[in-house]
Protein backbone atom coordinates (compact mmCIF):
# COMPACT_ATOMS: atom_id res chain seq x y z
CA UNK A 1 0.00 0.00 0.00
CA UNK A 2 1.48 3.58 -0.85
CA UNK A 3 1.51 6.26 1.59
CA UNK A 4 0.35 9.79 0.02
CA UNK A 5 2.40 12.57 2.39
CA UNK A 6 0.25 15.01 1.66
CA UNK A 7 -2.47 13.38 3.66
CA UNK A 8 -0.81 14.21 6.97
CA UNK A 9 -1.18 16.94 8.63
CA UNK A 10 1.95 18.63 10.07
CA UNK A 11 2.33 19.62 13.74
CA UNK A 12 1.96 22.45 14.88
CA UNK A 13 5.21 24.34 16.57
CA UNK A 14 5.56 24.52 19.76
CA UNK A 15 3.86 27.86 21.53
CA UNK A 16 7.10 28.28 24.15
CA UNK A 17 6.05 31.93 24.88
CA UNK A 18 2.09 30.99 25.48
CA UNK A 19 1.21 32.54 28.76
CA UNK A 20 1.43 29.83 32.11
CA UNK A 21 -1.79 28.80 33.52
CA UNK A 22 -1.81 31.81 36.17
CA UNK A 23 -0.52 29.75 39.11
CA UNK A 24 1.62 26.56 37.59
CA UNK A 25 5.24 26.90 38.14
CA UNK A 26 7.17 26.77 34.70
CA UNK A 27 10.37 24.95 34.04
CA UNK A 28 12.91 24.70 31.47
CA UNK A 29 14.37 21.13 31.26
CA UNK A 30 17.68 20.93 30.27
CA UNK A 31 18.94 17.88 27.36
CA UNK A 32 15.84 15.83 27.00
CA UNK A 33 12.96 15.75 24.77
CA UNK A 34 10.24 17.44 26.27
CA UNK A 35 11.26 21.87 26.47
CA UNK A 36 8.44 22.74 29.32
CA UNK A 37 7.19 21.82 32.54
CA UNK A 38 4.46 23.21 34.05
CA UNK A 39 3.48 21.99 37.99
CA UNK A 40 1.93 23.46 40.62
CA UNK A 41 2.25 22.50 44.24
CA UNK A 42 0.00 22.47 46.90
CA UNK A 43 0.37 21.51 50.49
CA UNK A 44 3.69 19.59 49.61
CA UNK A 45 1.60 17.38 47.47
CA UNK A 46 2.19 18.08 43.62
CA UNK A 47 -1.52 18.87 42.25
CA UNK A 48 -0.98 19.42 38.18
CA UNK A 49 1.76 18.75 36.20
CA UNK A 50 2.29 19.16 32.17
CA UNK A 51 4.60 18.54 30.12
CA UNK A 52 5.30 20.23 26.78
CA UNK A 53 7.27 18.26 24.02
CA UNK A 54 8.63 14.68 25.30
CA UNK A 55 7.49 11.24 24.76
CA UNK A 56 3.08 12.37 24.67
CA UNK A 57 1.46 9.42 25.92
CA UNK A 58 4.47 8.21 28.31
CA UNK A 59 4.43 12.05 30.00
CA UNK A 60 0.49 11.67 30.23
CA UNK A 61 0.52 8.45 32.40
CA UNK A 62 3.45 9.78 34.26
CA UNK A 63 1.44 12.82 35.05
CA UNK A 64 -1.33 11.04 35.81
CA UNK A 65 0.63 8.73 38.43
CA UNK A 66 2.44 11.24 40.38
CA UNK A 67 -0.32 13.86 40.34
CA UNK A 68 -2.10 14.14 44.30
CA UNK A 69 1.38 12.76 45.69
CA UNK A 70 3.59 14.01 47.99
CA UNK A 71 6.64 15.94 46.53
CA UNK A 72 8.83 14.11 48.37
CA UNK A 73 7.86 10.24 47.35
CA UNK A 74 7.67 11.66 43.44
CA UNK A 75 11.19 12.70 44.11
CA UNK A 76 12.29 9.43 45.40
CA UNK A 77 10.66 7.67 43.25
CA UNK A 78 12.01 9.78 39.96
CA UNK A 79 15.41 11.61 40.86
CA UNK A 80 18.06 9.85 38.99
CA UNK A 81 16.28 8.22 36.47
CA UNK A 82 17.73 8.40 32.89
CA UNK A 83 16.56 7.90 29.28
CA UNK A 84 18.67 5.84 26.71
CA UNK A 85 22.46 7.45 27.11
CA UNK A 86 21.04 10.69 28.40
CA UNK A 87 22.01 11.34 32.08
CA UNK A 88 18.85 12.64 32.87
CA UNK A 89 15.37 12.17 32.15
CA UNK A 90 11.91 14.16 31.54
CA UNK A 91 11.28 12.96 34.89
CA UNK A 92 14.91 13.20 36.83
CA UNK A 93 14.03 16.77 34.99
CA UNK A 94 10.86 17.35 36.90
CA UNK A 95 12.71 16.03 40.32
CA UNK A 96 14.99 18.99 39.50
CA UNK A 97 12.30 21.59 39.22
CA UNK A 98 10.49 20.47 42.44
CA UNK A 99 13.83 20.10 44.23
CA UNK A 100 14.24 23.83 43.25
CA UNK A 101 10.94 25.10 44.06
CA UNK A 102 11.62 23.64 47.73
CA UNK A 103 14.69 26.00 48.20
Amino acid sequence: MKSNLSEFTPLAPLDLAAPASDDLETFKPENVCSKMIRYKVENGRLTRLDFTGGCDGNLKAISALVEGMKVTDVVDKLKGITCGKKDTSCVDQLCVALLGAAR
